[in-house]
């Protein structure tokens, strides 16, 4: 990709969030409705369709593929990430007046931690091909963790956090440390799960940033979904472990390893990774909507 592109892209990027942020600032003391909430969300997930489709008309069929699975898995993960924020912001009962700036912030570190992994992600990358078996079991192993893990479960406070209320600190610094080492999690769970779907720094960069953008609206959108959404863990860690297994092929493949124990290594397409990530999605969706209607109707 041209460094124009890069700073056009970027250029983009700092405009949509200045404009965010003085809204933030603005209205901080305007609790958003659920209307307001769903306008924005919507504005920011059709920018991003629109975004992935002109992709494949200026560049290649394949980037628009490779941009709407990699948006689709961090949009997913992002959704995660927001229910910790959640979780978090009601155990420190930060006021309403702060929750739009303290959300902000904690989307904007989470943008400046996934860009320096994206840079680190794609130098190394591109000079050490068997990286992606350790990608491939990384994200193996969490996909693990988050099977035998309750949906949600409560967010707990660590040493860190309990050391800083000790020591006075007020419940905004310590929410936005939360969020950042939140960010930092979920930052080495992302990062190579987009890799696993794409080589093109742009598109892992530009899917990351689409799948951020709008969080803060999304939150107050999003909040009453936290116990219906009970399968969406389950659900994201079937689609890690299946980007977990691609990038173990990939890795085979990029060691010139194309056959093993007498069986030919498959490839995985884009179209294909991208069909198994929404029909994931979907249908964990649509159990947890049916089961949680059920519990609630036998209340």
């Amino acid at each position: 990709m041209s460094l124009t592109v890069w700073e056009v892209t970027i250029a983009g990027l700092l405009i949509v969030l200045a404009i965010d942020l003085t809204l933030a600032i603005v209205r901080r003391h305007i609790e958003t409705s659920f209307k307001e909430a769903a306008a924005w969300t919507v504005f920011y997930v059709c920018a991003a369709i629109a975004f992935g489709w002109s992709l494949g008309e200026w560049n290649t069929e394949q980037s628009r593929s490779e941009f709407f699975a990699g948006w689709i898995t961090e949009y997913s993960l992002s959704v995660d990430n927001l229910f910790i924020f959640i979780l978090i912001l009601a155990r420190l009962k930060i006021a309403k007046s702060k929750e739009q700036l303290v959300l902000l912030i904690g989307i904007i570190m989470a943008l400046v931690l996934r860009g320096i992994f994206i840079l680190l992600g794609a130098a190394v990358i591109d000079r050490y091909t068997w990286v992606f078996f350790i990608f491939g079991a990384f994200l193996l192993f969490t996909a693990y963790k988050l099977i035998g893990e309750d949906d949600h479960k409560e967010w707990k406070e660590g040493k860190l956090i309990l050391w800083l209320k000790a020591r006075g600190s007020s419940p905004m610094t310590i929410a936005l440390i939360a969020l950042a080492f939140t960010d930092l999690v979920f930052a080495l769970d992302s990062i190579p799960a987009i890799f696993g779907l794409t080589k093109d720094p742009y598109i892992v960069f530009t899917a990351n940033v689409f799948a951020l953008m709008g969080l803060r609206q999304l939150y107050f959108l999003i909040g009453g979904l936290m116990n219906r959404l009970i399968y969406l863990t389950k659900g994201l860690s079937i689609i890690l472990a299946f980007i977990g297994v691609k990038l173990i092929i990939e890795a085979f493949h990029g060691v010139d390893i194309h056959i093993l124990f007498g069986v030919h290594i498959p490839e995985i397409s884009t179209q294909f990774s991208l069909s198994v990530i929404v029909g994931t999605l979907v249908s964990t969706t649509i159990a947890s909507l049916i089961v949680s209607a059920k519990r609630n109707s036998d209340k």
